[in-house]
């Protein structure tokens, strides 16, 4: 099936279209058998440069059943050698299934959150609302205990008063006194011993 159609040329950012007719299994710059036109959309509109076409070319090939494209053939209309009426598709700009899906998991992940926000809202409150309803009782300050000295340290701040020394004097004196009579008399003095007789050999002579 032959097609009339446009063909890609000129450079990056620049480009430069031809009318070809060509097989429509043909690659879309490829071969092709005929240039009857050429489109360069850089122009202005106003520009008669900016579209050209071979009226009588174009016409031959269209009675041999060549079938141009829908650009083509908006083309042709303006020069009066082809009818085109704009198509109609409904499904023009519509995502195709893997955006679908991408658009539905979007859609769950929103519903997911705001669905976790709610119930984290419904929870705050809900606790504020207990809290209200059995305040916490004040903590009641702990007095500070103060530490107890230890008992060497006590001994030690604490002097030892002068009449306590007196009353252990006069204490152990009269223990000491207890004792001495407790077990026997005193010891004789020297001058109570009465003299012992002594054997004088000279004397007896």
């Amino acid at each position: 099936m032959l097609k009339i159609r446009l063909a890609r040329g000129g450079a990056k950012k620049r480009p430069y279209y031809s009318i070809v007719v060509a097989d429509s299994h043909s690659p879309r710059d490829g071969r092709f058998i005929e240039k009857v036109g050429a489109y360069n959309p850089l122009l202005k509109k106003d520009d008669p440069q900016r579209l050209t076409v071979k009226a009588e070319r174009v016409t031959e090939w269209l009675g041999k059943g060549a079938q141009p494209t829908d650009r083509v053939a908006r083309f042709l209309s303006q020069q009066g050698l082809a009818a085109w009426t704009p198509g109609n598709n409904p499904k023009k700009g519509e995502p195709h299934a893997k955006a679908k899906e991408r658009v539905k998991e979007r859609e769950e992940r929103a519903v997911a959150h705001a669905a976790a926000e709610a119930e984290a809202a419904e929870a705050e409150a809900a606790a504020r609302a207990e809290a209200l309803a059995h305040p916490a009782p004040e903590p009641v300050a702990e007095e500070p205990v103060a530490e107890e000295p230890a008992a060497e340290e006590v001994v030690a701040e604490q002097p030892v008063a002068e009449e306590t020394v007196a009353e252990e004097a006069a204490a152990q004196a009269e223990v000491d006194h207890v004792v001495e009579e407790a077990v026997g008399f005193p010891e004789a003095s020297a001058e109570d011993v009465p003299a012992e007789e002594t054997t004088d050999p000279a004397a007896e002579a």
